[in-house]
């Protein structure tokens, strides 16, 4: 298998164009006729994780977060981020990111099944399939009416947490919930048009949280990494089901902070 096929496989499920207009997508760097036996899927290409792709020697990275996001003037050992692209190129493994085309083809829906909504639309319309609309995040209702309290330890149980940051009054109730996977500060707006008493999301700060309590909205802040990593599984089940005689590894779950 080569990288051109899988990307091609991918693409057909995540197509680039489905990304959105700020974004990176796609193969980064290597051979699309790289011959590809073994795949490391990570949220982030961090300088670990590359080294961890190395030393399991796999052809392939692919990851959430893309390692080139803004251009680069040159690749240099100078720079932390080309010292990791020469280090992939080095030793000829194939880099992939998928971010915003999956974040609204894949992750919305990810994390709509994860914390159990139903009866749900798209937070924020970005694109449409087949006549469907499509973008990021879901609103819906929860299993039950709970207070914001019993939706904290509701958010911890089904993604799997340590702790979440929260904004709002605990004894409140809440039963219509939005989520906006990684960085919702964009999503606040969206989650009160559409009603939601609670936005479960990441990378919420002072301010975005008082004004969207003064606007009626709760906020379970579970963190980007905390609301993203679900894609590696994902992508892997993915992978798994389509090229079944391909190798795929994960990077361990290893959130990017403590709290202490």
């Amino acid at each position: 298998m080569q990288c051109k096929d899988i990307v091609k496989e991918i693409e057909q499920v995540y197509p680039k164009s489905a990304a959105l207009s700020f974004d990176n997508v796609g193969l980064q760097a290597g051979r699309k006729n790289r011959e590809v036996k073994k795949i490391m899927l990570a949220l982030d290409a961090t300088g670990a994780v590359v080294q961890a792709a190395i030393d399991a020697e796999a052809d392939m990275l692919i990851t959430h977060h893309p390692l080139i996001f803004s251009p680069l003037k040159t690749v240099t050992d100078e720079d932390f981020i080309s010292r990791r692209i020469l280090r992939l190129i080095r030793n000829d493994i194939c880099y992939y990111a998928m971010h915003t085309n999956y974040d609204v083809l894949g992750m919305a829906r990810l994390s709509e099944r994860i914390l159990g909504l139903s009866d749900t639309e798209v937070l924020d319309v970005t694109a449409e399939s087949d006549g469907i609309p499509e973008g990021i995040g879901r609103v819906g209702s929860l299993p039950e009416e709970m207070t914001l309290r019993e939706c904290c330890g509701y958010v911890k149980e089904r993604l799997k947490l340590p702790q979440v940051r929260v904004f709002g009054n605990m004894d409140t109730l809440v039963r219509r919930m939005a989520t906006s996977p990684g960085s919702g500060k964009s999503a606040v707006c969206p989650a009160i048009e559409k009603g939601a008493d609670v936005l479960v999301t990441g990378d919420i700060g002072h301010h975005e949280g008082l004004d969207a309590l003064e606007q009626g909205l709760c906020i379970v802040d579970a963190g980007h990494y905390g609301t993203e990593y679900i894609f590696v599984e994902d992508m892997r089940n993915f992978l798994k089901e389509r090229f079944p005689e391909t190798d795929v590894i994960t990077e361990p779950i290893s959130h990017p902070f403590h709290v202490i």
